[in-house]
């Protein structure tokens, strides 16, 4: 095995550890969006009924060419997303440069386009990338929760104890007022921003 094909591996290997969290949210928003549009809703690629019921891999790429670019990363990212969950590294690998291509060409980007961005790029351990996209999203969105946990889960797997508390911390700081605000991100992702949570009261419990 090459040098460089090594590389990729590792960065999969250590990526598909930080999806446990990130995919978990996904998959909330597949079973509580299975009756909604099929693009370009996030949680939904193919059927998400039948993603959901455990229905076998989906098949081959999805006509594309007459979307959007929004409504082909949506769709792109469901689809990584779904492989992720089923530990598929070849399509994960396959479509995350062809979604990230999408996401390039957006006019405009909203948080949850940016976080779903960072979610692609930690999963292919690009760490800069995605770290890079929390600090635009807090610029934009100051105190936005979404900010804080992609910053912590870069950190973790840097080896960043220091700042991976910092972004717990300021998760912390921010979280009434921020579910105050009901944003949709939010409860499209209640697991993720839950999850992190508990993480972060334990961490700073620990600390005391």
């Amino acid at each position: 095995m090459s040098t460089a094909r090594a590389s990729d591996r590792r960065a999969w290997l250590v990526a598909g550890t930080v999806c446990v969290l990130l995919v978990a949210g996904i998959a909330y928003k597949v079973s509580s969006d299975a009756s909604g549009p099929t693009a370009p809703d996030m949680a939904n690629v193919g059927s998400s009924a039948g993603a959901a019921a455990g229905a076998a891999p989906a098949g081959p790429a999805p006509d594309i060419s007459a979307m959007t670019p929004r409504e082909r990363f949506d769709r792109l990212y469901n689809r990584i997303m779904q492989a992720s969950e089923r530990g598929d590294s070849g399509q994960v690998e396959r479509f995350t440069p062809m979604a990230l291509g999408a996401y390039a060409q957006l006019d405009s980007a909203n948080v949850d386009a940016r976080y779903h961005a960072a979610v692609l790029h930690l999963q292919v351990g690009d760490f800069p990338a995605a770290r890079a996209l929390a600090d635009t999203i807090l610029a934009e969105s100051p105190g936005h929760l979404f900010g804080f946990i992609v910053r912590g889960e870069v950190a973790k797997f840097q080896g960043d104890s220091r700042t991976r508390v910092q972004a717990q911390r300021d998760f912390l700081t921010h979280y009434a007022a921020e579910m105050g605000a009901k944003r949709v991100e939010y409860l499209e992702h209640q697991p993720v921003v839950d999850e992190f949570r508990r993480e972060a009261e334990t961490a700073v419990k620990s600390e005391k």
